[in-house]
């Protein structure tokens, strides 16, 4: 798909932008740790940022597989779903007696075949993505009780329990899980024609027909990888609390795209970046280990992260208009 001068003219100055706002983010995040750093006693604690670093971890990775459906112009509502239901599915195959690796793959397999489903559905059967993985949320949760009976599967291997908990270079494993997730993920959207294919189909996706890109393929690709990163977290979940749990995640679609959009991912689709949702994923969490501190309701958690979307999105809206 060649890229024309017009089009590489206005490339630079966006560039330019997401500089400026990645920038801002990051002085976002150092404004709150250092105001918390004076306002607690605790929070530079190593066990508070310890904890911090896990908090943010999880969200950070959904948030991540969720941007590449939102590029799109999609959305996927099921990934805190397809969270729990990952832990019973990794806590059954272990209690089963499946070798550790068996279980992972297993359960990462699980996760790529619900988002070639949400794939199927959206390309095959017109269902608009909202109402599929809605569905799937649904669905996923009832599944997941079914098999554990309205209760718990507990995870009895010590050495998948205690990952979760280890460190390395005095950095949890559960932070360095990110890096592993958003290495390759920066690859993939930035440097790779795949990426660039999420981008056209959601700038317009007739256009990038057009001009030679598989759109339906690239839709089963991003919901695929929405899907596998969340069962990854579950994964990760299942080690840090030892139990399988249908019930578990619940809510964390929303903080996922909270992440993604706090990030600079424009819910309208064709807008996006990998390091944006991992430095919005940690600043929610940083608001959360703050409001804990501080001893605030919890209510107020979720009224300053709706304020935060709903400043972001209006300045994405007042930046699509100016950009016409």
């Amino acid at each position: 798909m060649a890229i024309t001068s017009t089009e590489s003219a206005a490339v630079a100055p966006r560039r330019g932008m997401n500089v400026l706002f990645s920038l801002t983010l990051i002085g976002l995040l150092f404004a709150l740790w250092i105001a918390l750093g004076i306002g607690t006693a605790s929070f530079w604690t190593p066990l508070n940022i310890s904890n911090l670093l896990r908090q943010g971890a999880m969200t950070a990775i959904l948030a991540v597989g969720q941007t590449f459906v939102i590029i799109t112009a999609g959305i996927d509502l099921s990934v805190g779903a397809i969270v729990g239901f990952s832990t019973v599915v990794m806590a059954w195959l272990l209690q089963a007696g499946f070798p550790l690796w068996v279980a992972i793959v297993a359960t990462l397999l699980v996760g790529v075949a619900i988002g070639a489903f949400h794939g199927f559905g959206i390309v095959r059967m017109g269902l608009p993505p909202f109402i599929i993985t809605l569905a799937t949320l649904t669905s996923l949760r009832g599944v997941g009780l079914l098999i554990t009976n309205g209760s718990t599967i507990s995870i009895t291997n010590e050495a998948f329990t205690n990952f979760a908990r280890a460190d390395f270079l005095g950095i949890p494993s559960l932070f360095w899980m990110v890096i592993l997730i958003a290495v390759p993920a920066y690859v993939f959207l930035h440097l790779s024609r795949w990426g660039r294919y999420l981008f056209a189909v959601g700038s317009n996706s007739e256009a990038a027909r057009l001009s030679g890109v598989n759109v339906n393929r690239t839709i089963y690709m991003a919901y695929i990888l929405s899907a596998s990163c969340a069962a990854f977290v579950g994964i990760l979940l299942a080690s840090r609390i030892g139990i399988g749990n249908a019930t578990q995640a619940e809510g964390w679609e929303l903080q996922a795209i909270a992440s993604s959009v706090i990030g600079g991912t424009s819910l309208f689709g064709a807008v996006g970046s990998v390091h944006g949702p991992l430095i919005g994923a940690f600043i929610l969490a940083t608001i959360n280990n703050g409001a804990n501190l501080l001893n605030v309701n919890s209510f107020w958690q979720r009224i300053i992260t709706g304020l935060l979307i709903i400043v972001i999105v209006y300045f994405d809206q007042l930046r699509r208009r100016g950009s016409r």
